[in-house]
């Protein structure tokens, strides 16, 4: 049996988000599950090793020049190739597009499982998803994504880094897909000089190469603690994974290092400026921090100013006692 799971929905966040549903799927029939994702849900890079994972297909669209190999008329009859020459049994479509409805009918897929057509306003991205496989194939997810990492590649990093596990390795995720997400300097600054004060810390530093990113990341390596930090942004995310995976705890924007970091098990701050709230504790091993003033947070909040580091001290402290 061959099964499609298609998962359009941009960014690493989102892929974390759905792997639950996806490997539940897998679980269910026995088999894993090929995905269609798109390529900067970076999948790849960490979801390779995957057991409930098999084939990694990427959803060519360029929502900007509509230039991808998938886009239009013509990316619909590529796509429709693609899947055919494949012979998939069964397809599970996480979102409500008559496009992708269509696709699977020509494409010859026996069983099309799909969200309702027609509804994708107001769709709930964790409840839709736990509705969809509870109404099609009685399947109860809990939204609890974990990735394993590989155990020697976890020592090696331990290793080549000299992660020593009697300090407290804390990996600080302070990049962000937005302007509007990315808590400024002085306050990942004031948070590592509180938390020095009462720990032996060292402090992994994850961002990308965007300008703004980059102009964080370098306030942050002028201050006092320089010599305990180390910058990631060189890293791809696979070889950043295992670092993670050495940190005790972590403090991240509502950016992608902050779901990756649940998932590999660490205990993860997430600092919510600007995102609906549920992007932030919708795992157990998540922590919220909301602006000061607010009682919750979503789009628009604009709070990044607002985050106040005493907050994320004292939540870390409860965390480790």
């Amino acid at each position: 049996m061959k099964i499609l799971a298609v998962q359009n929905r941009m960014g690493i966040g989102d892929m974390v988000i759905f792997l639950p549903f996806i490997e539940a799927i897998a679980k269910k029939f026995g088999v894993p599950v090929n995905i269609l994702v798109k390529e900067n849900s970076k999948a790849i890079q960490f979801l390779g090793d995957n057991k409930n994972i098999d084939q990694i297909m990427i959803l060519d669209r360029d929502n900007k020049n509509k230039s991808g190999r998938h886009d239009g008329i013509f990316g619909s009859i590529n796509l429709i190739k693609d899947l055919k020459k494949n012979n998939f049994d069964k397809i599970f479509i996480f979102n409500s597009s008559m496009r992708f409805n269509i696709i699977a009918k020509i494409a010859q897929i026996k069983k099309i499982y799909q969200y309702p057509l027609f509804k994708k306003k107001n769709q709930h991205i964790i409840n839709t998803a736990k509705d969809f496989l509870k109404k099609e194939i009685n399947l109860i997810v809990e939204s609890n994504p974990e990735i394993l990492i590989n155990k020697n590649l976890i020592e090696k990093a331990k290793s080549k880094y000299k992660i020593d596990k009697n300090q407290l390795n804390i990996l600080l995720g302070i990049g962000g897909s937005g302007p509007t997400k990315r808590i400024p300097a002085k306050v990942f600054i004031k948070f590592m000089k509180l938390i020095s004060q009462s720990y032996d810390c060292k402090f992994f530093l994850a961002t990308g190469k965007n300008g703004e990113e980059q102009e964080i990341l370098n306030e942050i390596l002028k201050n006092d603690l320089k010599e305990k930090c180390i910058p990631l942004d060189h890293l791809n995310l696979k070889e950043i994974m295992p670092i993670i995976s050495n940190c005790k705890i972590s403090v991240c924007n509502d950016s992608s290092f902050s779901h990756l970091s649940a998932a590999v098990g660490i205990q993860t701050i997430v600092l919510m400026s600007d995102t609906p709230l549920l992007y932030g504790n919708y795992s157990p091993r998540m922590h919220p921090i909301i602006p000061d003033g607010e009682d919750t947070v979503t789009h628009n909040t604009l709070g990044k100013n607002r985050i106040n580091p005493d907050k994320i001290f004292d939540k870390i402290k409860n965390i480790l006692n």
